[in-house]
């Protein structure tokens, strides 16, 4: 323990480029300050749509290799964040990609959302009883928009929390990523200002405009319990996302997935506390009032 560094984060995301649009800023304002910031990747991802056409062929109905790409794309990621311990659930290539909601994928017997909860929760104790997190980052119980692998990434993480404790490796403070309502009303309001400028019709980025509705784990305002500040760190932030080059298309504040519909890219991120105790009624520190 007394070689551990005082503070230490553990986030648990279902595939590479989660990380960086959820908690990009998050994850590079605590590495810069100097704490243990350990991401924890559930799949490698390969079952997601490609962006360039000159990689169109990593896709799964294609080459099938887009899981070892990704594997790429996500250590230069973190290279852009300034975090060093980054890691897949069980070693890379353990859980495959479920694709989304209702898709055959669903069934395959290596796919994430099959895998058993104790032993995929296993896993991340080993994880836990390395690192011993203070905090850790994970989903709502919904993945934050439905998807089985991020779904299958929430229980997973709360399940090693709850093993980690009956071990005595109790993790202080558990928060789930959100986005506040209102912070999307004016992300969106400054996408329709920019307007027609934005649609590849008049030379922009993108073919349209997402919706609101389109953003995972937007709650009521009155949810959200700590808003982390990363003004200072929504460059790499973004120079975290690029990295992600076959899923994601940043320009300027805004970027777009596959499906080449903007949406607002936020240096500012939100929390709220399920587990542990508030240090204010709205943190700007997801280590407020740990005991160390």
């Amino acid at each position: 323990m007394s070689d551990l560094p005082p503070r230490r984060l553990l986030l648990v995301h279902a595939h590479p480029d989660d990380e960086s649009i959820n908690n990009g800023a998050t994850m590079a304002k605590y590495a810069a300050e100097g704490a243990q910031v350990t991401l924890v990747t559930c799949t490698l991802g390969e079952e997601g749509e490609v962006i360039p056409t000159d990689l169109a062929h990593l896709a799964a109905d294609r080459d099938d290799t887009l899981g070892r790409h990704r594997i790429g794309e996500l250590a230069d990621a973190m290279r852009e964040l300034g975090v060093t311990d980054h890691r897949f659930l069980g070693g890379p290539g353990r859980y495959r990609d479920s694709g989304m909601m209702g898709v055959v994928q669903n069934e395959n017997p290596d796919c994430f959302w099959r895998a058993d909860l104790d032993e995929a929760a296993g896993h991340l104790v080993d994880v836990i009883r390395e690192i011993r997190p203070q905090v850790l980052v994970a989903y709502d119980p919904d993945g934050g928009y439905g998807h089985p692998d991020h779904i299958q990434a929430h229980r997973v993480a709360m399940r090693a929390a709850e093993l980690a404790e009956a071990e005595g490796f109790g993790i202080e403070k558990i928060y789930w990523n959100c986005v506040p309502r209102s912070v999307i009303e004016e992300g969106f309001a400054a996408l329709q200002a920019a307007g027609k400028a934005l649609l590849s019709s008049e030379g922009g980025p993108f073919e349209g405009i997402a919706s609101p509705d389109d953003v995972p784990g937007v709650v009521d305002d009155a949810q959200v319990t700590a808003a982390i500040d990363g003004t200072g760190y929504g460059e790499r932030k973004a120079a975290a996302m690029r990295a992600h080059v076959t899923q994601i298309a940043v320009d300027g504040p805004f970027f777009a997935l596959s499906n080449d519909l903007g949406q607002p890219l936020f240096a500012a991120e939100y929390y709220t506390l399920v587990r542990g105790t508030a240090g204010a009624e709205r943190e700007d520190d997801l280590f407020a009032g740990v005991r160390g």
